[in-house]
């Protein structure tokens, strides 16, 4: 193993980013970085890869001057050999060329990317690939797993173009950051099949950023040869804006998803918090409900008070739109439901989510807590806001925030601004921010975005304590592994576009 550590200091003006003193790159190995959102994961990344802008940076590698290390051997080897796939796929695609012109621009212009992207999206039609790669990107067009396999599809060009020149003396870095976040686990599990095939066949270095723990029951089910070569991280947070990285007990993980869970049964009561018609139409399409993945039993979404239920599909099909169908955000073409006791058609008014819904019936946690919060705000006035029947005060607050956060929680927390929490810390505020005002029904879009291995089992283990008391959630989540062994299978739903 040959191992190379690096320190890091990253600062802006007076305040200090991120600090490390020995960053390990395992080359010709594999590293997978877990560790909260906005914790340092990708700026480290960026700065050892060589992508930082230094205006307005103040950036240190090896206590030398960032420039230095941008001409240094081994950062110039790295950036003629390597690719960074970056996490937001929607920010590093060209709006103004098409994917297929993106895909051969500059040093993509090599090779044949037909097979990678057939292989990506297991399919031989010409003609479904090119309703992909002959489109200008658009917020919502291609979607967003789509756009992520067009920047997986990206590396593995520039995978095969080092694979073709066998140079194992000259160091390597293919970062992938958060690169299934978009994606099931079927394209998960295609992706990661691929990239370690092209591994074996000759071994470079890879370092996976990402917040999906269950691709380590992927990785120990069917790539036990290769975990000598496997290094599992964290990355942790000292004291501002220190941070460390230290090893990742892949059995810590996988002994607590076998642990039994509490019984949840159907509901507390059979009062009926929600009921949505399986089928429904919307932007043209019309989708249906079913309550097995083989799309054979149409079944509606019913939800009682205790109940938690997982709605599963690919991504773009459609969950976002029918969470935000329920809370009136989107207007359905047709669709009937009961939320709360109130009819609802398309053809209510919009008027009545405000009125009786927002906050009181139904509340959501939206998926990019940065979307949700105003990063103007200070963690207090994020709750002075909301329409609670108690005002809270500093000390009232605090007991909130502890059920997420580690105390003890000073006034200078609670006085500091949204836009420099980290991501875990916003997203645990986003959390609160709706479950304080314990509405009926809860809808969770990607609770666990950005959130570490200790937050993601305190998140978990609130809300079944919330559901215990009566709460009823709907959960949207590419993470199956950890919502199929924590929700009841007659909880669980399918949903699927409806071929004409």
């Amino acid at each position: 193993m040959s191992e190379r550590r690096f320190s890091v200091e990253i600062k802006s003006g007076n305040r200090g980013i991120v600090r490390i003193e020995k960053y390990p790159v395992y080359q010709n190995e594999i590293t997978f970085l877990f560790g909260e959102s906005g914790i340092g994961k990708s700026i480290i990344s960026k700065a050892l890869y060589g992508l930082l802008d230094q205006e307005g940076l103040e950036v240190s590698i090896d206590g030398q001057a960032y420039g230095r290390h941008l001409h240094d051997e081994w950062t110039t080897q790295v950036r003629q050999n390597s690719f960074f796939v970056f996490q937001e796929p929607s920010s590093h695609l060209n709006p103004l060329m098409t994917i297929k012109d993106q895909l051969t621009e500059g040093n993509l212009n090599t090779g044949n990317d037909s097979e990678i992207l057939s292989y990506l999206w297991q399919t031989e039609s010409d003609s479904a690939i090119r309703k992909i790669i002959d489109v200008y990107p658009k917020p919502y067009r291609p979607s967003g797993g789509e756009k992520q396999r067009i920047l997986l599809a990206m590396a593995f060009k520039r995978i095969n173009a080092f694979l073709e020149k066998r140079l194992s003396d000259q160091p390597t870095m293919f970062v992938f950051d958060e690169p299934t976040g978009s994606l099931d686990n079927n394209y998960r599990n295609l992706f990661l099949q691929l990239l370690f095939t092209k591994y074996l066949a000759h071994p470079f270095t890879i370092l996976i950023i990402t917040h999906d723990y269950s691709i380590i029951s992927e990785i120990y089910k069917n790539y036990r040869n290769i975990l000598p070569r496997i290094h599992f991280k964290e990355l942790s947070r000292i004291q501002e804006p220190d941070v460390e990285v230290h090893d990742f007990s892949a059995d810590q993980y996988l002994n607590w998803l076998q642990a039994p869970r509490p019984v949840q049964g159907s509901g507390i009561t059979d009062d009926m918090v929600l009921q949505f018609d399986p089928e429904f139409r919307i932007f043209g399409r019309t989708l249906c409900i079913y309550s097995d993945k083989s799309q054979t039993a149409v079944k509606p979404l019913s939800i009682k008070r205790g109940d938690m239920a997982y709605l599963k599909a690919p991504s773009g099909v459609g969950k976002t739109t029918l969470a935000k169908i329920l809370m009136g955000i989107y207007h359905s073409e047709s669709f009937r439901m009961s939320i709360g006791g109130i009819n609802i058609t398309e053809r209510t008014s919009s008027s009545l989510w405000p009125e009786k819904i927002w906050g009181k019936r139904a509340g959501m946690v939206f998926q990019h807590a940065d979307e949700a919060l105003n990063l103007e705000s200070t963690v207090f006035e994020t709750f002075s806001g909301l329409p609670l029947k108690i005002s809270h005060t500093a000390e009232s607050l605090s007991q909130v925030l502890l059920e997420l956060f580690d105390g003890p929680l000073s006034e200078q927390f609670l006085r500091k601004k949204v836009a420099y929490l980290s991501g875990g810390q916003k997203q645990r505020l986003n959390l609160l921010r709706t479950l304080v005002l314990g509405p009926q029904l809860i809808i969770l879009d990607e609770p666990l975005n950005g959130l570490d291995f200790n937050s993601v089992k305190k998140v978990l283990s609130m809300l079944d304590e919330k559901r215990s008391q009566g709460s009823a959630f709907l959960m949207i989540s590419h993470n199956e592994e950890i919502f199929d062994h924590f929700i009841d299978r007659e909880n669980i739903y399918y949903l699927a576009e409806m071929q004409s």
